[in-house]
Formats: structure tokens, sequence, C-alpha cells
């Protein structure tokens, strides 16, 4: 047992100093004021006083909308492709999945910038609108754009929860719903929906809380001026040089994340305890 102790204590110092560290240095800074020594050091209300102000609660609400939809969307588009690869061969979904995670081994910025030669003024889109004698429309440095991207780039995330839970379905539930006179629509929503509403919460863990906090993609396809609260934070740490501003909307918006999660999970465990309930009483 020693032995595996020992194991764990390289994982314990790594966590300490990439994880734990610079949590503390966040939480420091969000609580202190701006141009403190070792020796003085000054605690403050005001960083976090600060955000309530009503352009940094226009920011919030945007970030959260852009979240939302891309969220929704990502459900849309999920649902049905994973569903659809569920119910192919074994070697065939082995295929379909490979397909939806390759892009997810390219690097974000890269898969972006691609974006970007496809919605420009000059991209692909507008080029062929104008051999087809079309005007030219203007996609970049729109929510369009943004929320675009953000689907691109986490809607493998949805479709991976999808399809794991409906991979793991017993299908002699839905021979029995066959065997009791059901159809197709009958299964789905009986049987089929409710039984991968986990992969669906799991979903949207993973593509909402990384879409409400980016930056990289509104910086890139909604351009320089284009200000999410992850660009916010940014900006506050690389241009305008107030940690103490930018630590203390970080503690915000991982309370935010915090809360999120908890209610989603909530929502999970309810929703199953529900269904075991009914289970019991159909028993």
């Amino acid at each position: 047992m020693s032995t595996f102790r020992n194991l764990v204590k390289p994982y314990m110092l790594w966590m300490g100093i990439f994880i734990i560290i610079p949590m503390l240095l966040i939480v420091f800074y969000a609580f202190t004021t701006k141009g403190n020594d070792v020796i003085t050091v000054k605690f403050t209300m005001d960083n976090f006083l600060k955000f309530f102000d009503s352009v940094y609660i226009k920011v919030l609400l945007k970030s959260l909308n852009i979240a939302l939809i891309t969220t929704i969307v990502c459900i849309i588009l999920g649902y049905p492709v994973a569903y659809i690869i569920a119910n192919t061969k074994q070697k065939t979904q082995t295929l379909l999945m490979l397909l939806i995670t390759i892009p997810m081994w390219i690097n974000t910025l890269v898969k972006t910038y691609a974006w970007i030669s496809v919605l420009s003024d000059n991209g692909i889109v507008n080029s062929f609108l104008a051999k087809l004698g079309l005007a030219p429309i203007t996609m970049m440095y729109t929510d369009f754009a943004v929320t675009l991207g953000m689907v691109y780039n986490f809607l493998p995330f949805m479709i991976l929860e999808i399809y794991t839970a409906l991979a793991k379905l017993d299908r002699s539930l839905i021979d029995a719903g066959n065997d009791l006179g059901a159809n197709k629509l009958q299964i789905f929503q009986k049987i089929v929906f409710p039984l991968s509403l986990s992969g669906v919460i799991s979903g949207i863990t993973l593509v909402f809380l990384p879409s409400v906090s980016t930056f990289v993609i509104p910086k890139l396809l909604g351009g320089g001026q284009y200000m999410l609260i992850g660009n916010l934070i940014e900006n506050q740490f690389i241009t305008v040089g107030e940690w103490n501003f930018g630590s203390a909307i970080s503690l915000i918006m991982a309370c935010i994340i915090l809360i999120s999660m908890y209610f989603t999970r909530k929502f999970d465990q309810d929703k199953s305890e529900n269904g075991n309930k009914k289970e019991v009483k159909h028993a």
C-alpha cells in the first residue's frame, strides 16, 4: 500500500504547482488592491463591486446568451447524429466516431483560422456567391460567426456524450416496446430519450461551460472589439494589467460555473430518481 501512495506524490506535487498555487494567487489578487508588496497588503471588495457595473453585466449576459444558443444548437445537431451512429453496425460506429473525434485532434486556434478563410469578405462563401452573381454577405465579426465557431469546436463533445448514453441503452427495452405495440415515436419518447438524458446533461456541461468562458473564438471571429467574458478577463490580465479585477472576474465566473454544474447534476439526479420510482410502481 505504501508503494502505491508513493506513486501518488508526483501527481500531488504537479497539482500543487500548476493548479492549487495559481488558484490561491487568483484568490489573493481578487481580494487585494493594486500595487501590494510583500510587507503591506490591503484587502478590499472593490474588485467584485466593480464587476456589477452595467457595462460588465452586459458582457456577462451576452456571454451567457451566446453560450446558451451554442448549447441548444449543439443539442439539435448532436442528438440526431449520435442516434444515427448508435443504431449502425459496430464497425460502422467505430469509423463514424473516429470521423467525429478527428477534428478534436486539431488545435482550436488552427480550426478558428480556417473559419476566417471561409467567412471573411473575400472568403470561400462570398467567392462562391460572386460566381453565382449574388451579392456578398457580411458574416465575419458577427454573433453568427462566433456562434458558428463555437458550435463547430464544441459539437463533438455533445455527440460523444449522447452517443455514450445511447450505446449503453438496453436494447431489450426497445424490443419490449415493439412487442407491446408501441411505434417508433412512442419508443423514442418513452424509452430512448429518457434513458439518454444523462448523456444530454453531460453534453450540456461540456459545451456550455467552455462556451461561456472561451476567448480565442470570439477574438478571432468576432474581431478585436467583440467582447465576451473570456475576452474581458484576458484583456484585464494582458492588456490593461488589472490583475486584481481580472482575478475577481475569474472567481465570479468560477462560482457561476460551479452553480451551473450543480443544477445540471441535480436535474440529472432528479430525473434518475423519478425514473426509478416509475419502474418500481410498474413492477
